[in-house]
């Protein structure tokens, strides 16, 4: 072999092993927005641009229909989708089914199906989900279907381990679907169900007994998130929100606490025990908050909604055990509809927009001042690692991207054949899983 081969074939392998150690080292996805529930990765390599066709498919499968997002623990993806009934199979009801797939090649390695008819009241002119990102801790796999039906399952297997069905044990019912991703505290998972007195609930992780119920809330789709809220002296705010599962040693210049965002408001529980420790109001149209709250350096928490919503700041504050509430700013030109937000830096990125024109922004986190709007992308969600937002908007126009106070720097763009793609992207070392209403995809970003 001429020495320039050997070279060459040496430093390929040195590549594909560095590669190989940064995919270990990346953060699992085992929730709705990743390890942290932020939309924020660790990982590292990604390209600074992508081929004129965009970055290479590894592979793309059929599901069915839905908009659940993809969780990823241990090299397997887990989802969920809905298949209706056929045409030769009178009398058989839709179901919604729990999947797990190889992550190198999309292949099955389990589904558990359950019988999931639509409920009365419910206007599913946007599709019948599934909505929520299944929940992947202590070897279970925590699904919420759109119907109310809540499933553990065990994570190797797809093996039932206990269930809820939310409709027929308290006779609630949301009009566009449940879409709440559930959320691990020690022991429990934790959902919202917006009915008087069991507004948000948490269940025993090993057998599903309720252990606590509480708050008269409305039913809001947003997910909910855990925040460790500082006491002034103490460093405020430097902690992101929390992983998923993992408590931290009680400090008394500490405070875990349950961020709900519901239909009126935006509220901070107790997480082991429901009750309230403060709300602030934050009313839209139809009660449709919907994106996830940000917890961010500073103690401050940026909530967001479409229609009449707008944004507002907040500033926790903990003294002797009491939390306060301060409203930093409120702005109406910033509305995140069914995409996220993400902070890097003193910005908040996302997608503003609902019925008309949509537009990607920054908004200054200490003024609440619009930087900049970038306007060559539809409604969009997006993901943050190695210095770069992933960029996906509905129509199936993807985009990596730097971003400094001045504006958005579009590395490269790629158009894919997608469906309605309104389900955030997962990342997972370089690996990009994208889902339609159809179909899931993953790419290779390295």
């Amino acid at each position: 072999m001429k020495p320039s081969r050997l070279v060459h074939s040496v430093l390929s392998v040195c590549v594909l092993c560095l590669l190989a150690v940064l995919a270990a080292l990346a953060d699992d996805w085992p929730q709705w927005g990743g390890a942290n529930r932020n939309f924020m990765t660790n990982s590292k390599g990604l390209a600074s641009s992508w081929p004129s066709g965009g970055p290479k498919l590894l592979w793309v499968r059929t599901l069915g229909e839905g908009y659940s997002g993809v969780a990823v623990e241990d090299g397997r993806l887990f989802t969920m989708y809905r298949e209706s009934s056929k045409m030769w199979q009178p009398g058989r009801a839709a179901q919604e089914v729990v999947i797990a797939m190889d992550a190198s090649a999309g292949k099955t390695i389990w589904e558990y199906r359950y019988d999931a008819p639509e409920l009365p009241k419910m206007n599913l002119e946007y599709g019948p989900g599934p909505h929520a990102t299944p929940l992947v801790v202590n070897g279970r796999v925590f699904a919420a279907g759109a119907m109310g039906k809540f499933s553990a399952l065990d994570k190797n297997t797809g093996k039932l381990v206990w269930s809820h069905d939310f409709y027929q044990e308290f006779g609630v019912v949301w009009g566009r679907g449940y879409s709440c991703s559930p959320i691990a505290y020690k022991n429990t998972v934790i959902v919202t169900l917006g009915q008087a007195g069991r507004s948000v609930m948490a269940l025993d992780q090993s057998d599903g007994k309720i252990v606590w119920q509480k708050q008269e809330f409305d039913y809001g789709p947003s997910s909910p998130i855990l925040i460790t809220l500082e006491d002034e002296g103490a460093g405020a705010g430097k902690s992101p929100a929390k992983s998923a599962g993992k408590a931290e040693s009680r400090n008394p210049a500490k405070q875990e606490q349950l961020v709900v965002f519901m239909a009126n408001e935006i509220a901070g529980l107790d997480p082991g025990s429901g009750e309230l420790l403060w709300s602030h109001p934050h009313k839209t149209d139809w009660g449709l908050n919907i994106s996830t709250p940000v917890w961010s350096e500073g103690n401050l928490l940026f909530c967001s909604s479409a229609y009449s919503g707008g944004s507002r700041m907040l500033r926790l504050a903990l003294k002797d055990g009491k939390t306060s509430v301060e409203q930093l700013w409120f702005t109406s030109r910033m509305r995140i509809h069914i995409g996220n937000a993400i902070r890097v830096g003193d910005f908040i990125h996302g997608s503003s927009g609902d019925f008309g024109p949509a537009f990607f922004a920054a908004i200054d986190v200490k003024t609440g001042q619009v930087a900049w709007q970038d306007r060559s992308f539809a409604k969009a969600s997006s993901v943050y690692a190695d210095g770069k937002l992933v960029i996906l908007d509905e129509d199936g126009n993807l985009a990596l991207a730097g971003v400094s106070p001045q504006g958005l720097n579009v590395l490269s763009r790629a158009s894919l054949d997608t469906g309605r793609a309104w389900t955030p992207p997962t990342l997972v070392g370089t690996h990009l899983y994208i889902r339609d209403r159809k179909n899931l995809r993953a790419l290779d970003l390295s």
